[in-house]
């Protein structure tokens, strides 16, 4: 019976990052998550297989989240957050799908989303508890979903024209949402 298999393509510059040194990074990934990475450094094409004496195949696309992640900027780091928290997820934003092709339209929106010094991006962070990586012509996020949801609703304010204050001010509210949410989840008495 043939292995399930998935392929994707990432940028050839981010290969190494993949790889990781002395192939550190492919192991880890392989061994974590019961897979098989075939990565051709030439192309960027990547064929992700599961393990002879893998049973879960949800892993292929966990594995692919991963891939995913490191081939849109994420350092191996950031991008094992998938595997560390269950529920966290990967979010792709491809600016070309909004602008087209209009390089100088793509490079004004991820100044506006990366801000002076990497103030905003930072801030969103924070706000957030997500990751954020602007790479390309893609801004991705990985985080939980409500996190993701909130850094892509804030970075999607910036991208139609919204002032910094308003979407620091949106992002504060998001946050004490989030927050008096995680108490109510604390709080609530056990059913009888």
């Amino acid at each position: 019976m043939a292995r399930p298999s998935v392929f994707l393509k990432i940028p050839k510059e981010r290969v190494g990052a993949l790889i990781g040194p002395e192939g550190r990074t492919k192991k880890s990934i392989e061994e974590k998550l019961s897979v098989e990475l075939k990565i051709e450094s030439e192309t960027g094409d990547v064929t992700l297989m599961l393990a002879e004496n893998a049973n879960d195949p949800s892993l292929l696309f966990k594995a692919k989240d991963i891939v995913t992640a490191i081939g849109r900027g994420f350092s191996p780091e950031h991008a094992f957050r998938l595997i560390r928290d269950e529920e966290s997820i990967v979010d792709v934003i491809d600016l070309r799908t909004i602008f087209g092709r209009s390089e100088s339209d793509i490079k004004r929106i991820k100044g506006r989303i990366i801000g002076m010094n990497g103030k905003t991006r930072k801030i969103i962070e924070e706000l957030t508890d997500a990751n954020i990586c602007i790479y390309g012509h893609t801004v991705s996020i990985i985080g939980n979903i409500e996190q993701a949801q909130a850094a892509r609703e804030a970075i999607q304010m910036l991208i139609n024209g919204s002032q910094h204050s308003t979407v620091y001010r949106f992002l504060h509210k998001k946050r004490r949402e989030l927050k008096k949410k995680m108490l109510e989840l604390w709080e609530k008495p056990p059913e009888e």
